[in-house]
């Protein structure tokens, strides 16, 4: 143990200006060397009505070939006047402009989730468990062709064998390793004392038909034996 560590000062408190910087800054540059991409850029698009007051604005970030949103707003006295999807469309194109074919942007369910669905956005999961149950909808957008089609969602309800609960967690873990190479996403994956449930999606159904036909996964159902668990799956759509 070092002597910095020892005799250094841990301070809890609000919001730091000085902080944030510094660790943008060095998260910044760690990120940037760790794949190798340092065009990394704010993004940002301004509304101002003939007073000079703010109308509308958007805030993000372009990354090499990814770009962001962070934050929209429109001014209540305007929110009915196109503003939101001017914004998006100027965001967009100065995101293609800087040689960015995604986007990506997430909204809770109280704000715009219908809006970015009809501008071609595809929700790929959701976070649950904010205040007032409230769920984060999070979206992605191709800017060089068309959006792909929704991901095939499913959920699936895996029980354990009594006693044999660490086993079968092991076995869980190596067959959904298998999913990335079928185009599979495991999005969420909860743990009960008698269960699992896994959220997964595919990119189609040929994704699903491969992965359950993966002669990898019959290998690994085949050594756990009698202990293999039997899933209920469901196919779900969002809402």
């Amino acid at each position: 143990m070092t002597d910095a560590y020892t005799s250094a000062l841990l301070v809890v408190g609000d919001k730091d200006e000085e902080l944030t910087a510094l660790l943008d800054r060095e998260l910044t540059a760690f990120n940037n060397a760790a794949v190798g991409v340092h065009e990394e850029r704010s993004l940002s698009v301004r509304v101002t009505g003939p007073d000079g007051a703010v109308i509308a604005g958007l805030t993000g970030w372009t990354w090499g070939a990814s770009a962001g949103i962070s934050m929209v707003w429109v001014h209540a006295d305007h929110r009915r006047d196109g503003w939101g999807g001017r914004l998006l469309a100027a965001a967009e194109d100065e995101a293609r402009a800087r040689g960015c074919d995604r986007i990506s942007v997430s909204s809770f369910t109280f704000q715009a989730p219908e809006f970015y669905r009809r501008h071609g956005y595809v929700a790929t999961g959701r976070t649950e468990g904010y205040p007032g149950d409230v769920s984060d909808v999070h979206f992605w957008k191709r800017l060089d062709g068309p959006t792909v089609a929704p991901r095939l969602r499913l959920v699936a309800v895996v029980d354990y064998p009594a006693g044999h609960e660490e086993t079968v967690q092991r076995y869980e873990d190596d067959v959904l390793a298998l999913l990335p190479r079928h185009g599979g996403l495991l999005e969420q994956r909860l743990r009960g004392p008698e269960a699992e449930v896994h959220v997964i999606s595919f990119s189609a159904r040929a994704g699903l038909d491969d992965y359950m036909a993966d002669p990898d996964r019959a290998k690994l159902r085949a050594e756990i034996g009698d202990l293999a668990p039997n899933a209920r799956v469901l196919t779900v759509t969002e809402v």
